[in-house]
């Protein structure tokens, strides 16, 4: 019997990966189940506009889904975290990005460090399109099962990650949900949220409730209108690209 791939892609670069540039420095964070393949090509941009730039891989990530099941969300914050303090003691200037998943911790991380300069968020997965069916259903399916299946994928992004949702890491995803909410309006950077108006996965209310609560004075939203969830690496892909460079050079960051 042939078993499917543990990883879509593996043939892909998805290790932690630290590119020096110029004195500004950017973070990115990569989404639930995926690597810093789901960020490189956003950061190759960026480092060509000489920013400096430096991806963590989150724990249980690129290893198996077993694996996965074995961190909690504060483990995820932790090691982007850990990623900041590296940053920040080189660079004076640090904005901290994210897709997904990561887009969530990095929400965390600016509200934890004001200092931050700038935030990126890139379909961020405050609500899924999950019904409340489907979390019933993982809330009892986690206990007993390692993971379930993801359906195929229907693009060719040059994605790399599991093939399957690893079920007690989807429910830390659900914990880390509940803990953003309150803490958006205490974020006060300027904020760019890009968001694709065909994303299966995330639910829409998602952007536009993170940039009503926050309490940024600059705050953009943009829908990419051909984009579904990864909109850094989908068919408008050099379009958000431009938005992220434009965002940075008219804050003066």
């Amino acid at each position: 019997m042939t078993h499917p791939p543990i990883l879509r892609n593996p043939h892909l670069e998805g290790s932690p990966f630290s590119w020096e540039a110029g004195p500004t420095g950017v973070l990115l964070c990569h989404g639930f189940t995926a690597t810093t393949a789901e960020v490189r090509l956003l950061a190759r941009t960026l480092y060509e506009h000489g920013y400096t730039v430096a991806a963590p891989l989150l724990p249980g990530h690129s290893t198996t889904p077993w694996d996965c099941n074995r961190f909690t969300w504060q483990d995820w914050c932790a090691s982007v975290e850990q990623a900041y303090q590296q940053l920040s003691a080189y660079f004076q200037s640090v904005v901290i990005g994210g897709e997904s998943t990561g887009a969530l911790l990095v929400l965390y991380l600016a509200s934890k460090y004001p200092e931050a300069s700038g935030i990126l968020c890139y379909a961020p997965a405050l609500r899924l399109k999950f019904g409340h069916a489907t979390n019933f259903l993982l809330s009892i399916l986690a206990p007993f099962m390692i993971s379930f299946p993801k359906a195929p994928s229907a693009d060719d992004n040059p994605w790399q990650g599991y093939a399957v949702w690893p079920l007690k890491g989807t429910i830390q995803l659900r914990h880390l949900q509940k803990v953003i909410p309150p803490l958006l309006p205490q974020i006060h950077q300027p904020i760019l949220i890009l968001q694709g108006r065909l994303d299966p996965t995330v639910h829409p209310q998602s952007p536009q409730i993170i940039y009503d609560r926050v309490s940024s004075s600059v705050k953009e939203l943009h829908w990419l209108e051909h984009s579904t969830h990864c909109v850094i690496l989908d068919k408008e892909h050099e379009l958000a690209a431009s938005l992220t460079l434009d965002f940075l050079q008219r804050v003066r960051i």
